[in-house]
This record gives structure tokens, C-alpha cells and sequence, in this order.
């Protein structure tokens, strides 16, 4: 079984700027979209300071999080990376296959990836996870880099909404109605 400490707490600022954006777009009824919890099950507990130490994972996570857009189901992951290249192993075949399956019943999945060193939000449609991922599992790279995405899915910049993906969501639609 997997456990906790505080490595998992990686990607936590990306997180609350998700978070905070999720909040706006609730309040601006564009959105709703709730943070997965992910169970986990305490080993050890700090009685000082009242916080868990360590814990295992009760089962496997699916995604971050899951919502509706407009009447849209989506569902996404956050995911940070610290450089130009973006290893796969940062997401899990089970989190594929869920997200797959969620595309399969009219749903939208996606990793929304803050690439720190940049100071950029990208918005990678799951059709795209699934080449790089499958380019993977094929014997290719396990691995992209920043250079081999469509920079159109860069998130733009917008005054009050910090992770603005539904610019990203709104693109990831436009492309699937010119592809049916």
C-alpha cells in the first residue's frame, strides 16, 4: 500500500490556485466542481500540533477533481512540473483508464499542468494524454516536453481567476466539434 507524509502535499499551491479558481467560477455559477478527497487511513498522529504524520491510501485515486461545466461532466487532474519535461510516471494507469472511461460516457478529462519554472498553466486534453501515453506503453519517450504541446492550450492570463481553464475547456470543445 502507498503511503502518506509530507511529499504529498507536492502540487499542493497549484491546488489552492485551482481551488480559489473553482470558488469564482462557483460564485459566477459557470461551475461546479468538487476536490476528490482521496481516504487514507492514519498510522501516526502528532497529539501536539493534532495533525497526521503518516497514513496509507485506503485504495487508488482516480482524479483531483469532478464537476459539471455548463452541464458538462468533467473530471481532471493537477499535476506540477518543475522543468521543460514532464515525466509520465507522475500519472497513474489508473487515473488513465479512469479517465478514459469518463470520456467514453460523454464526459471531458484533462491535466491541468503548472509548468513552475515558466510561470504557465497548460490545459492537456485527455486525447493527448493518451498519445504521449500510449507513445509510451509503444516504447517511445515516457515523457513530453513543453515544445511538443499546441500552445494554443496555454492558459491565458485573467485578472481574478488564477487557473482560468475553462479557456482551455472551451478550446478542448471547439477541437471535438471540428473533429466529429
Amino acid at each position: 500500500m502507498a503511503t502518506w507524509n509530507s511529499r504529498g502535499l507536492r502540487g499542493s499551491t497549484l491546488e489552492d490556485m485551482i481551488n480559489r479558481t473553482l470558488e469564482k467560477y462557483q460564485e459566477k455559477k459557470l461551475a461546479l466542481i468538487q476536490k476528490v478527497p482521496t481516504p487514507i487511513t492514519p498510522i501516526r498522529i502528532d497529539p501536539e500540533h493534532r495533525h497526521i504524520t503518516l497514513a496509507y491510501f485506503d485504495q487508488k485515486s482516480t482524479v483531483d477533481y469532478i464537476g459539471a461545466v455548463q452541464g458538462i461532466p468533467v473530471c481532471f487532474d493537477a499535476k506540477e512540473c518543475a522543468g521543460d519535461t514532464f515525466a509520465l510516471q507522475n500519472v497513474h494507469e489508473h487515473q488513465v483508464n479512469f479517465m478514459k472511461a469518463f470520456e467514453e460516457q460523454d464526459g471531458i478529462a484533462f491535466l491541468l499542468i503548472g509548468f513552475t519554472a515558466r510561470g504557465v498553466y497548460y490545459y492537456l486534453p485527455y486525447r493527448e494524454l493518451e498519445r504521449f501515453w500510449n507513445r509510451s506503453l509503444n516504447g517511445g519517450r515516457k515523457s513530453f516536453r513543453f515544445d511538443e504541446l499546441n500552445p494554443a492550450f496555454i492558459l491565458p492570463k485573467h485578472q481574478g481567476i488564477l487557473v482560468p481553464f475553462l479557456d482551455g475547456l472551451q478550446k478542448d470543445l471547439n477541437d471535438r466539434e471540428n473533429l466529429s
